[in-house]
């Protein structure tokens, strides 16, 4: 068996099935899906971030070199998209579509599990997942929310959402037993390693919940290029920086895989609640979901090979 397709079958396999699980459960049963974000977002996902920054510590070289690429590869990806808007002459609600499809990806619920599975001998990989996360959450509510409704909000607006993430608190938390080199006590630590544990499943259960709901309809040429920019052009940037920044060893592979992750399913959570082409970034995160299925098993192959 080649090591390509050790991969798919150990990495990207069980993330597929996991997601058919959620899918096939949302028909037969339509859960309440609010009622599991919630639950995953204030409860699963905080613990599992808090536990990967506390068994963690970072280089202040390497922290450099990491805050320095995502600078250049989200601005890239940023100009990449809206030059591409452009050209394509896309009128506005479609030309938001496929800059957020290209600049958001989805680091929570499919890029954090596929970091745990890839990483789960290495901490070190999984927490710089974790500071894509937030980073990503962070554009989402700006950079995201700016292009479809074409007007920013206040920095006070911005800020306020932010501290209201669960995520942002469980960062600060872990990054302050980190730095001041606490110790958790054995009945703290094993209940939150074990909500931790159970992150992967349930948030990829609900992803395929999620998508199962979208109804496909004619194939957009939006679509078609934010594949393209989403899952080639995004690695593509990626190998470019990471090669010029002369990253090498865990940082390399675990930026290099994050950059194939498929477009966030919060670009269709905003834009249903704005009503700018609702039904169109729905499709972009189902197709571009599926099909990272093959992209992603591709670059963690070359990012194991080249780095």
């Amino acid at each position: 068996m080649s090591y390509f397709t050790t991969i798919f079958i150990n990495v990207v396999l069980p993330i597929l099935i996991l997601m058919g699980v959620g899918a096939l459960m949302q028909k037969k049963f339509s859960f309440q899906l609010g009622q599991i974000s919630t639950l995953i977002t204030y409860c699963f996902m905080p613990a599992a971030i808090f536990i990967n920054v506390y068994q963690t510590r970072f280089e202040a070289q390497l922290f450099g070199q990491l805050v320095l690429y995502l600078g250049l590869f989200t601005v890239s990806l940023m100009i990449f998209g809206s030059l591409l808007a452009k050209v394509l002459k896309l009128n506005r609600g479609e030309a938001a579509t496929l800059k957020n499809s290209i600049s958001l990806m989805n680091s929570n619920n499919y890029g954090l599990p596929v970091s745990q599975l890839v990483f789960s001998t290495n901490p070190l990989g999984v927490s710089i997942q974790i500071i894509i996360i937030v980073l990503q959450n962070l554009l989402t509510y700006t950079y995201g929310l700016y292009n479809l409704l074409s007007a920013s909000k206040s920095a006070l607006g911005i800020l306020k959402s932010l501290m209201k993430l669960p995520i942002i608190h469980a960062l600060i938390l872990g990054l302050v037993f980190v730095l001041l080199d606490l110790q958790l006590p054995a009945f703290a630590l094993i209940p939150l390693e074990q909500l931790s544990n159970g992150f992967i499943g349930l948030a990829l259960i609900l992803l395929g919940a999620q998508l199962s709901g979208i109804k496909i309809k004619s194939f957009h040429r939006v679509i078609t290029w934010s594949l393209i920019g989403r899952l080639i052009a995004g690695p593509a940037f990626a190998f470019g920086f990471i090669w010029l920044l002369g990253i090498d060893g865990v940082l390399a592979q675990s930026l290099f895989i994050a950059s194939a992750f498929p477009t966030s399913r919060n670009t269709a959570t905003i834009a249903f609640e704005y009503n700018v082409e609702p039904d169109l970034t729905a499709q972009v995160v189902l197709y571009t979901t599926l099909l990272s299925s093959i992209t992603v098993t591709i670059v963690i192959y070359l990012s194991m090979v080249l780095f």
